[in-house]
């Protein structure tokens, strides 16, 4: 039988640590939370390799990399409101539930949000809840949010999402128009929304933000 618990330690020592993320309470979340749970039962071989995971048309679960520097690039208090978007099928929620006060995950359709519930229901996480909602919109009734997490690279961020950012908030996202995403960290201060670059990275587009092509004539 294929030893997940190893292959989970082993994920943490070579891919996060080895990154740079030495943050104890999210080596514990990723140590705690079991992977191959939130991936299709066909690509459960895949669960600790160095990728991105696709577990549903236009939804992954982020490679560790990339994943564990984004979460400590958004500085996660014990007492924040998490809004995580385009959540999938729960493991970034799952992952967030021991960072934080409360995880709100955001999916646009009824299967995906059951799906969620399940997995993290069967992964005895009790202080996260998946909502259905359109992905531009956020989640306003739920917020406002000290943090929020997007699940993909997107070419810009809306003005709905960061409208819902608490005063002090951080908005933790993969910016990419070109060959090379820049994970970028927005931040609110009263009216004032300022940014910075904390690390370059190459993730899946998030489909919602893709812009349509523009033609001319």
């Amino acid at each position: 039988m294929f030893d997940y618990a190893a292959a989970r330690q082993h994920m943490i020592d070579s891919q996060i640590r080895t990154n740079d993320v030495t943050n104890p309470a999210i080596l514990a979340a990723f140590r705690a939370i079991s992977r191959e749970v939130f991936v299709p039962v066909t690509k459960r071989a895949l669960s600790y390799s160095d990728v991105h995971i696709e577990t549903d048309e236009g939804r992954f679960v982020m490679r560790p990399r990339d994943f564990s520097k984004l979460l400590e690039a958004a500085d996660i208090m014990p007492t924040d409101i998490v809004l995580d978007i385009a959540c999938g099928r729960g493991y970034s929620t799952a992952i967030l539930s021991g960072l934080c006060d409360t995880v709100v995950g955001l999916e646009d359709s009824e299967d995906r949000v059951n799906q969620a519930t399940e997995l993290l229901t069967k992964s005895s996480i009790t202080n996260a809840a998946v909502v259905k909602g359109d992905i531009k919109s956020g989640a306003r009734e739920h917020g406002p949010f000290n943090v929020i997490v997007v699940n993909g690279s997107v070419p810009h961020v809306p003005t709905t999402w960061l409208d819902q950012l608490a005063n002090g908030g951080r908005l933790v996202a993969v910016l990419q128009n070109g060959p090379i995403g820049r994970t970028t960290v927005f931040s609110r201060s009263g009216d004032a929304i300022g940014e910075r670059v904390a690390f370059d990275a190459s993730v899946p587009a998030l489909p919602s933000l893709i812009r349509a092509p523009e033609f001319s004539f």
